[in-house]
């Protein structure tokens, strides 16, 4: 069984699609500077998108969600 559980990811962040994006982007991040992981007292994953899901699961990791600016 994968963890951290879709059903747990799914109450910090209440949608599939960004948590997929946010958990994607935060893997690239860690690929390219490794030592910025936030390793947690739970951390079991070896590769890149498991720790990403890792940092979400123990809300190290968060997401704020900026509104558009109109341009005139």
């Amino acid at each position: 069984m994968l963890q951290p559980s879709i059903d747990s990811l799914m109450t910090k962040i209440n949608s599939k699609y960004t948590l997929v994006t946010v958990s994607a982007l935060r893997a690239r991040q860690l690929r390219e500077h490794p030592e910025l992981f936030q390793k947690t007292s739970e951390s079991k994953s070896v590769n890149f998108v498991g720790k990403a899901l890792e940092e979400i699961e123990s809300e190290h990791l968060t997401y704020e969600i900026k509104e558009d600016e109109e341009t005139t």
